[in-house]
C-alpha cells in the first residue's frame, strides 16, 4: 500500500536552483530532481476508504493562492546530521494551508503530527556523514535563496518503499483561491501529471 502526504510542487525555475546545490558532499545520497517537493502533512498508510475520506475532506479546503520563495539550507539530526534541506521565507499563508490540512486529519482520526512544522524541500539523505564536511558544506552555500514562486495549489502524492524515498505520484490536485489580477496557472512548469485518486 502506497504511502500518502500532502505537498506543495516546486516549479521548475526553483528545481533548476536546486540543483545547483547537488554535489561537493562525500556520501550524500542526492534527491532525485523529480522527486523534490514540500511536504505539508504525513498521512502514512491508510485503508482506501480512509484515502477516499481524506480526499472528500480536502476538497472544502478554501485556501489563497500565495508567493513562497525557497532561502537558506540547513541539516537535519543536530551531530549526527541525516538529510540536507533547503528552508523557505516566512509565509502565514503556507502555515496557515497546513495548519487547516493538519485539523482535517486530526478530525478524520488520524493522530496528530507531533512534529512541529518545518517546511523544506529534503535535498540529500546522508549516513554516517562526517560532520566537519556538512558544516563546510552548509558554510559554503548558505546565501541560497530562489526568486518568489506562486503557489496555486496543493497535491496529495504517494510513495512505495524505495532507497531514498519516491518516486511519487501525484493522485489529487486542489487548487488555492486565485486574486483577479493573478497571472494564469500553467501545469507544465511542475513537470508533473494528477493521476485521480480511487475516481
Amino acid at each position: 500500500m502506497p504511502r500518502l502526504f500532502t505537498a506543495l510542487e516546486i516549479p521548475r525555475d526553483a528545481t533548476l536552483s536546486l540543483t545547483l546545490l547537488r554535489g561537493g558532499l562525500p556520501g550524500a545520497r542526492w534527491v532525485d530532481v523529480e522527486n523534490y517537493h514540500l511536504t505539508l502533512r504525513f498521512i502514512g498508510d491508510v485503508e482506501g476508504h480512509v484515502a477516499d475520506e481524506i480526499v472528500s475532506a480536502l476538497d472544502r479546503v478554501n485556501r489563497p493562492a500565495f508567493s513562497l520563495a525557497l532561502s537558506g539550507i540547513g541539516a537535519f539530526g543536530g551531530k549526527k546530521p541525516h538529510s540536507i534541506w533547503a528552508g523557505v521565507t516566512p509565509s502565514p499563508d503556507l502555515f496557515a494551508l497546513q495548519a487547516e490540512i493538519e485539523r482535517i486529519c486530526q478530525r478524520l482520526g488520524l493522530p496528530k503530527d507531533q512534529r512541529k512544522f518545518t517546511p523544506h524541500v529534503t535535498l540529500a539523505r546522508l549516513k554516517n556523514a562526517n560532520l566537519d564536511q556538512v558544516a563546510q558544506y552548509l558554510s559554503t552555500r548558505g546565501n541560497f535563496a530562489t526568486l518568489p514562486f506562486q503557489v496555486n495549489r496543493f497535491v496529495l502524492m504517494s510513495s512505495r518503499d524505495s532507497v531514498g524515498g519516491g518516486p511519487y505520484v501525484i493522485e489529487e490536485v486542489w487548487p488555492l483561491e486565485r486574486s483577479s489580477n493573478a497571472e494564469p496557472e500553467d501545469d507544465t512548469r511542475f513537470g508533473a501529471v494528477a493521476v485521480p485518486y480511487g475516481r
